[in-house]
């Protein structure tokens, strides 16, 4: 395979220089996830000025090692890693993250995730099943005479946002500006960001801080059955979440809780279209149906990469890191690693090989898992049974968000 020409790699030295934002990469980053495994599955990126792990068994034991985490600053000062002070006019940005679960270690991380964890798991989920149904099958019905939609806008979009919404306890009508919000505040995350995506992300966490403050006032004042009176009136070892950590953590779990399965339905609905395999095998049984869905989550990760700071002095792959410096796991690349799975860039759901690593692993493995995957598993068979003619029309095309995967529009036509 040759490399394109926004890529080359130095196996020697292992430096790789790649544009993140150029279309034909970020359009379908698995090709080039191919040519890494093959020449240099340990890289440093020289755009990002950072070290990169793609091997599945790197990228899965990382995940898990207590040598690295999501933050550095509890144990060691800015001065001391040589790190700039935080910008000003990101002041509100930085005060919603400051408690997030994704930012954290333990035992702050511990305590949060405790009060959180119950209302995610399994048991509790699998109730939601109706009712994710229900709302699949009343949007359907809103364009299957149309012939046509744009999945994203009509279906995509709308499912995750309105059920994390419901859990938490916030009104469905709500959800169009959670998705702007939530839009704006993950613009944070994208590689090369300007300061204009810096500042819409900022003023969308002072908006959106403000709204879950209110919510929260008029919970303690009454309590409803939902997941945010549950985190307020809840205690862990006597103690109770404070306001600023109810609102990193609501928002954590909106932007989570919708923003990634948002990315997979469309990406799931693409690459069975492009497949050629008939649906009708693919959802037979509910574990045909699973076996999809893991399939689709190994091949169009919605999330490609996590980041992790060394906690302490420790040796990788041949390379020294110090305490303080960064490194990158590319989740959707380890997925591919062709030493675990079988001709990696096919699209197989009948695999019966490694699992995939798109929700992570470890102590922060993805809260929202066996949500999303109940969505997925749910609404994916009855978009191709209400539409058993459906196939794509025009081209798909990718949003400029790495390192997230998602697309822009996905037009379907039946």
């Amino acid at each position: 395979m040759t490399a394109p020409p926004f890529l080359s790699i130095d196996p020697e030295t292992r430096h790789v220089s790649l544009d993140g934002r150029d279309p034909v990469f970020y359009g379908d980053p698995n090709r080039v996830y191919a040519l890494l495994h093959a020449r240099c599955p340990t890289f440093y990126w020289e755009e990002q000025k950072q070290w990169f792990f793609t091997g599945y068994d790197h990228v899965n034991s990382l995940l898990r090692d207590r040598r690295f985490g999501r933050q550095i600053l509890h144990i060691a000062s800015r001065e001391e890693l040589g790190l700039a002070e935080p910008a000003p006019y990101l002041a509100n940005f930085d005060l919603a993250e400051r408690h997030s679960l994704l930012e954290l270690e333990p035992p702050e991380h511990t305590r949060l995730r405790t009060l959180v964890n119950r209302a995610f798991v399994s048991r509790h989920i699998e109730r939601l099943r109706p009712e994710i149904a229900g709302l699949a099958e009343k949007l359907i019905d809103g364009f299957e005479k149309d012939g046509g939609t744009e999945l994203l806008a009509s279906f995509a979009d709308i499912i995750p946002v309105t059920m994390i919404a419901r859990m938490i306890g916030i009104p469905d009508e709500m959800g169009p500006q959670l998705l702007v919000w939530s839009h704006a505040y993950v613009g944070m995350y994208m590689f090369k960001r300007t300061r204009e995506d810096e500042r819409a992300a900022d003023r969308a966490a002072k908006e959106f801080s403000g709204y879950v403050k209110g919510l929260i006032a008029e919970r303690r004042r009454s309590p409803r059955e939902d997941l945010l009176s549950h985190m307020i009136h809840t205690e862990h070892k006597g103690q109770y979440l404070t306001d600023d950590e109810l609102v990193s953590t609501t928002i954590v779990l909106l932007n989570a809780g919708h923003e990634a399965t948002v990315h997979q339905i469309g990406n799931s609905v693409r690459v069975i279209l492009e497949s050629g395999l008939p649906p009708g095998q693919l959802f037979r049984d509910e574990a045909a149906t699973e076996r999809t869905v893991e399939e689709t989550l190994r091949i169009c990760a919605p999330v490609h990469i996590f980041q992790r700071w060394a906690l302490e002095d420790v040796d990788i792959d041949g390379l020294s890191f110090k305490r303080g410096d960064k490194v990158s796991l590319i989740l959707a690349a380890a997925n591919l690693d062709p030493e675990k799975f079988s001709d990696p860039l096919a699209f197989r759901p009948d695999r019966q090989e490694a699992p995939n690593l798109s929700f992570g692993a470890g102590i922060h493995f993805c809260i929202g898992a066996p949500l999303a995957r109940l969505e997925l598993n749910t609404v994916l068979p009855i978009l191709f049974r209400r539409l058993p003619g459906m196939k794509i029309t025009g081209t798909p095309v990718v949003k400029d968000v790495y390192h997230f995967h998602g697309l822009e529009r996905l037009g379907l036509s039946w």
